[in-house]
């Protein structure tokens, strides 16, 4: 007997030590984060509307006036996140990063395709985003959660120019400042001393109104939903 219990507490201490979070515990992760926009543009129809019609041919094309589109590209950053533990199952996350930057472009413009230039440049978006996150499953070494929150969205810079034959060079502006829900879903899966893996996933809604300058002051040319997807994967360490 005395053998048995002294092999059991061998293989016991042998056991990989997982620690899992509790109440007072602060998480620090750092993740590779891909921002994919799922936009929604009325391009074309917002600037016949609020132009007129010939303004709008001129800068897309006869054929697309009131169809062309405003596109964002996606982008890969770092990203570190900070989580404290209320309870076990419930936690606050804030999601920090240096900005990403994001290509701008019209599509389904036909107007002079050598002489206009549909890609108008970029802007680099700060989004710090704020989840109350529900742990189900706190004391396992798969970790899973769903959250909802808020996005703020800065952008630090938000010119952008179209280069056309017909109206010259058209500065173009985007919100500097835009607010919009946030829901999440993901996974921690804890590691020896205290270390973990980190998969999460995010839907972000936000807006921002864009506007033209074609020398008589600043008009709206689109409502753009940019309502990003955004996927990280990382690692991470409680404290």
């Amino acid at each position: 007997m005395k053998k048995t219990l002294l092999a059991l507490a061998v293989a016991a201490a042998l056991v990989p030590s997982l620690v899992m979070a509790e109440a007072g515990d602060i998480v620090v992760r750092l993740r590779a984060t891909h921002i994919s926009a799922d936009e929604s543009s009325s391009l074309g129809a917002t600037t016949a509307a609020n132009y007129n019609l010939a303004t709008a041919q001129a800068l897309y094309g006869s054929s697309t006036a009131t169809t062309a589109e405003l596109r964002v590209d996606s982008n890969t950053i770092p990203e570190i996140d900070f989580s404290y533990y209320i309870t076990k199952n419930i936690a606050a996350e804030l999601i920090l990063a240096a900005g990403t930057r994001h290509d701008v472009k019209i599509t389904g413009s036909t107007a002079n395709p050598t002489t206009n230039n549909p890609n108008l440049g970029s802007v680099n978006l700060l989004p710090p985003t704020l989840t109350a996150q529900w742990h189900f499953n706190p004391d396992q070494t798969i970790d899973p959660y769903v959250g909802a929150g808020l996005s703020y969205v800065r952008a630090m810079d938000n010119s952008l120019n179209y280069s056309n034959n017909a109206t010259g060079s058209l500065p173009i502006r985007i919100s500097r400042n835009s607010i919009g829900p946030a829901i999440q879903a993901g996974f921690d899966y804890n590691l020896e001393n205290k270390w973990l893996l980190n998969f999460d996933v995010k839907k972000i809604w936000f807006d921002t109104k864009v506007e033209a300058n074609t020398g008589t002051g600043w008009t709206k040319i689109d409502q753009l939903d940019v309502n990003p997807w955004v996927v990280s994967v990382g690692f991470g360490r409680k404290f």
